[in-house]
């Protein structure tokens, strides 16, 4: 044996077959930190971003945005939907000079420093209870723009608009399931299981079980979640996740994956 393969034999992932069911644009990072563990990787996407069926409403609210005080980016996709029909409005960044941004996590902090632009507020726990209670005593009497999928958890605008805070949400996206996955999940399945399954939001969980044709297809699968909104997603379809992240970003996952291989 190679020194080469040697090493990657000793890897905690080594030999490990891993499903990654994140949209394909966004699936590298997550990839190549389980590669580095040693992980043989199998992509399947469950979900597809696309822009939303009208950007009426963004639009709308973009052309006014120094009417609010806080814009509320929960995700990447957000970031990136809002700042580009921003530049296709032809409105520079010092639109929102002024506005306080609150980002979800890590991963869209840094797409939002990427613009040039400082957020004030990242809780410590990536959930949307988390951005409630970091912003709670900071919105009453407020305008708040929150700027997110097509199909998201309420937690945000309800529990500031309890908070005092007038909350605008926009679908700045929506997503889909991918044409062929369907046929693609089967095949793996069937053909070489993997040994783990990763589910990075709700509506990754949500579609595979569409897709997945039932508990017997994951028979001892290991399902490894994000976080514990993702979890309770899992539980509510009626499967138990095997693998929960510590913490909720692509890194806290591997690192619960390979903790569970000891």
């Amino acid at each position: 044996m190679s020194p080469r393969k040697r090493n990657s034999a000793r890897l905690p992932l080594a030999g490990k077959r891993i499903l990654i069911t994140r949209a394909r644009k966004q699936a590298g990072s997550l990839a190549e930190l389980l590669r580095k563990q040693g992980a043989k990787i199998v992509q399947i996407p469950v979900i597809e971003i696309r822009p939303p069926r009208s950007h009426r409403a963004l639009d709308s609210a973009l052309r006014k945005v120094h009417e609010y005080d806080w814009l509320i980016l929960t995700s990447v996709n957000g970031v990136e939907s809002l700042f580009g029909r921003m530049e296709r409005l032809r409105l520079g960044r010092r639109a929102l000079t002024g506005l306080r941004i609150a980002a979800i996590g890590p991963a869209t902090k840094r797409a939002i420093a990427a613009r040039g632009l400082r957020v004030s507020v990242m809780p410590k726990e990536y959930v949307a209870e988390s951005v409630v209670r970091s912003l709670r005593g900071k919105v009453r009497g407020k305008r708040v723009l929150l700027a997110r999928a097509k199909v998201a958890r309420d937690v945000i605008p309800q529990e500031l608009r309890q908070a005092g805070a007038q909350v605008d949400v926009v679908e700045a996206y929506e997503t889909v399931v991918p044409r062929d996955s369907a046929r693609r999940l089967k095949v793996a399945l069937k053909s070489k299981p993997p040994e783990v399954i990763t589910f990075t939001s709700s509506s990754t969980v949500r579609n595979f079980m569409a897709l997945a044709g039932g508990k017997q297809a994951l028979r001892g699968i290991a399902l490894a979640s994000i976080g514990p909104v993702t979890s309770q997603t899992l539980r509510e379809l009626g499967f138990k996740p095997t693998i929960e992240a510590k913490e909720y970003t692509m890194a806290g996952l591997v690192k619960a994956i390979v903790a569970a291989q000891k």
